[in-house]
């Protein structure tokens, strides 16, 4: 019962985040869930129930969806997924994700120490773009967490809320179904994570719906720093579970 009970908490907070930025479903629910659940597990559990937050908080930000920003990511994104996947089986995703953390931590830490966040606006263009999908994608296949470099460059870029959302969240929910495809693919979709999917989900939309209430309170300055914030949280969260499990 405690288990499951942890589960469904690392649901609810990971759908509440993703309604509420449009990413973090796995940055949130795996601080909850490696505790309790196998790495492999976790990580597939962590596609699918990103899958249902993203396709229902997608909802609100349609209308700012532009495919003319998003093409580079996703082209970028489809190509880094495959390797992503096969790197399950030669990389510690373990200690990627406690890289990742600190990586995060230090990032977020140091944006929110300057008095005014940079702005690259249209640096490096749809290369740039298409590189930083490529390593969203590698990531998503690797550990189902395809969103924060992403979210990171976008918000370099300066973009409003509603843009980056636009951007960001297809992205997401795209390159999430191709690693749930891969992951079929491989025979890691096992009967217990589509038991744990189900448990999850009234859960995860809940949380999706309460997140998504609160985000139609924020402007996009506050949007800006709450992303940071979440970033870092995210970072300490990551950082914290490698070293408890180590």
């Amino acid at each position: 019962m405690l288990a499951e009970a942890i589960i469904l908490a690392g649901a609810l907070c990971g759908g509440f985040v993703t309604g509420l930025s449009g990413f973090g479903t796995g940055l949130t629910a795996l601080g909850f869930w490696l505790y309790v659940l196998d790495p492999a597990i976790a990580a597939a559990l962590v596609v699918t129930c990103s899958v249902i937050g993203q396709v229902q908080s997608l909802c609100m930000v349609r209308r700012a969806v532009t495919w003319t920003r998003i093409w580079p990511f996703l082209i970028g994104g489809a190509a880094g997924v495959p390797l992503g996947v096969l790197a399950l089986r030669l990389v510690d995703a373990q200690l990627l994700k406690g890289l990742l953390g600190v990586f995060l931590v230090g990032y977020a830490g140091l944006m929110l120490s300057l008095r005014q966040l940079p702005v690259l606006s249209a640096w490096g263009g749809r290369l740039a773009d298409g590189v930083v999908g490529t390593g969203g994608g590698m990531l998503g296949g690797l550990s189902g967490l395809p969103g924060p470099l992403p979210t990171i460059w976008c918000g370099l870029r300066g973009w409003r809320a509603d843009l980056q959302r636009g951007v960001c969240q297809p992205y997401n929910l795209v390159i999430l179904c191709i690693a749930l495809g891969l992951y079929a693919a491989q025979g890691l979709l096992t009967g217990e994570v589509w038991r744990l999917t189900l448990l999850c989900a009234p859960a995860m939309m809940l949380g999706t719906f309460l997140g998504m209430r609160l985000y139609r309170r924020v402007d996009d300055r506050q949007f800006r720093y709450l992303v940071l914030w979440l970033l870092l949280a995210s970072g300490l969260v990551l950082s914290l579970s490698n070293l408890t499990r180590t």
